[in-house]
């Protein structure tokens, strides 16, 4: 059994789907989960976005949940842990990163600071403004307010709430 805390969860067929992880031991991990989508599943209430879990993890063609149980959920929007999803790089575990996660409440400068990506450090990618107040996941990226207005919506977090 591992912590876990429930990142995404897509569809991956008609009754399966793929969810991503961001366990405390192994890092962000994208397991399958069989037949999540039928009515009579006991796994898809427990792997909901947001919740802390106790998963037991069976690698067979793949990585699979066997079983998973909800423990709590976590303050965290669903839209800051798809954003955290496209940024963490799979099976890197990161104590740090865990730790702003779970114990709350979750800050952009904390989490990307333990990433890699210092905004107290960083200047707009653009004009050079020291005091940056976007990111851009795909470039990696920090940029200022005016200059992040050309960036697609989708692809830039804020960093100032």
């Amino acid at each position: 059994m591992t912590n876990a805390i429930v990142l995404d969860l897509e569809p991956n067929g008609d009754l399966d789907s793929r969810v991503s992880l961001f366990t405390k031991r192994f890092g962000k991990l994208v397991v399958k989960v069989k037949s999540a989508k039928k009515v009579t599943s006991k796994l898809s209430p427990h792997l909901q976005p947001g919740n802390l879990i106790q998963a037991r993890l069976v690698e067979k063609n793949g990585l699979h949940i066997a079983d998973a149980l909800k423990e709590a959920r976590i303050s965290v929007p669903p839209s800051r842990l798809f954003s955290l999803n496209q940024l963490l790089a799979e099976a890197e575990p990161d104590p740090e990163v865990w730790r702003l996660i779970s114990s709350g409440p979750f800050e952009w400068p904390p989490v990307l600071a333990a990433l890699g990506w210092d905004p107290k450090t960083a200047e707009c990618g653009s004009c050079g403004k020291r005091t940056p107040s976007f990111f851009h996941m795909r470039q990696q990226e920090f940029y200022c307010g005016r200059c992040a207005l050309k960036l697609p919506k989708n692809e830039v977090i804020s960093i100032l709430a």
